[in-house]
């Protein structure tokens, strides 16, 4: 297990190909690959390791093993520049349905009221 704190060893796109290359003309295992490489000090980690990096060469070729495929473009990223249009359209829309929230919560209140008067009356 991984020492909290330390970073991920990260590998050259050469050296992935160089890898998948070998396993793939001499035919060997996940395991021996990783361990011949020296890929990871956790065996199961390694071939792991060694298994992805198959996959992504025979969905996308070598192309794929030369992007980083870490850390993408999650929901930190910075939002989206939306088009003037389409920014008024969304602020409209809002106001719209915080004046219909509004709206319904006084109807809400008009109507437990309303039942409240009627429960007293009978």
């Amino acid at each position: 297990m991984r020492k909290k704190g330390s970073k991920n060893k990260v590998y050259s796109p050469e050296f992935k190909i160089a890898v998948v290359k070998a396993l793939r003309e001499r035919q060997l295992t996940y395991r021996f690959a990783a361990e011949e490489f020296e890929i990871s000090a956790n065996a199961h980690n390694g071939m792991t390791t060694v298994k992805n990096w198959e996959r992504i060469y025979l969905e996308e070729g070598e192309a794929g093993l030369m992007e980083e495929k870490r850390g993408g473009k999650g929901a930190g990223g910075r939002p989206k520049k939306l088009k003037p249009e389409v920014e008024e359209d969304l602020i409209a829309e809002v106001q719209r349905l915080r004046a219909e929230n509004e709206y319904l919560k006084k109807l809400d209140a008009l109507v437990r009221e309303r039942k409240l008067r009627e429960k007293g009356l009978k």
